[in-house]
């Protein structure tokens, strides 16, 4: 995720902006900046054209910037609210008419820059960190996995051990029943012919 624009506004007068890329923001951070003004909410995110725009509207002003990745929303917050501190904290704010002719606007390009070129380099930082984590994780899963598969293996085999016994035993209680039926026929025959010659 790469901040590729951003821009501070007063309304909708822009009071501060940079891009580090060629493209024309302008007519995109218009309409964002109308939209954020007719919500009101205190954070946006809107997807316009190949561009992610995040906001942070507080007190009238609104902070903006693009960015190329919508996946990524904890990284633009964080820009956005270091940007709206250092604004806020500027003495000039306490006048009621900031205006664009100002030398702050000229200032916060610098600051602007400075904070865009800081988040962006973060991302690569975070993004091997990020991929790191990842690749960890999904050795743990992995490593977990294996351990079950070797459980579950385990379970089966004594599972299996278990059944064979008991065909092994159902066999031989049916050899017993067998045998026990026979004696039980032949001595209920012994009975038979006994009574009947008796009689």
């Amino acid at each position: 995720m790469t901040i590729t624009y951003s821009c501070i506004a007063n309304g909708r007068a822009v009071l501060a902006e940079l891009s580090l890329t060629g493209g024309s923001y302008q007519e995109a951070a218009a309409t964002v900046l109308r939209m954020v003004l007719l919500r009101a909410e205190p954070k946006t995110i809107m997807q316009m054209g190949s561009f992610v725009y995040h906001t942070l509207f507080i007190d009238g002003i609104t902070y903006l910037c693009a960015t190329d990745n919508a996946l990524d929303t904890i990284t633009p917050s964080a820009f956005l609210k270091n940007v709206s501190d250092t604004f806020l904290r500027n003495p000039l704010m306490s006048q009621e008419h900031f205006s664009p002719s100002n030398a702050v606007a000229a200032d916060f390009q610098q600051v602007l820059g400075k904070y865009m070129m800081q988040y962006n380099k973060n991302q690569g930082d975070s993004s091997i960190s990020t991929l790191r984590s990842q690749v960890t994780e999904v050795k743990n899963i992995m490593s977990k996995n294996i351990d079950e598969i070797l459980e579950n293996e385990e379970r089966l085999n004594i599972f299996t051990d278990k059944t064979n016994d008991l065909q092994t035993t159902a066999k031989e209680s049916q050899k017993t029943r067998k045998i026990l039926r026979r004696i039980w026929w032949k001595h209920f025959r012994k009975i038979i012919i006994i009574t009947v010659i008796r009689k």
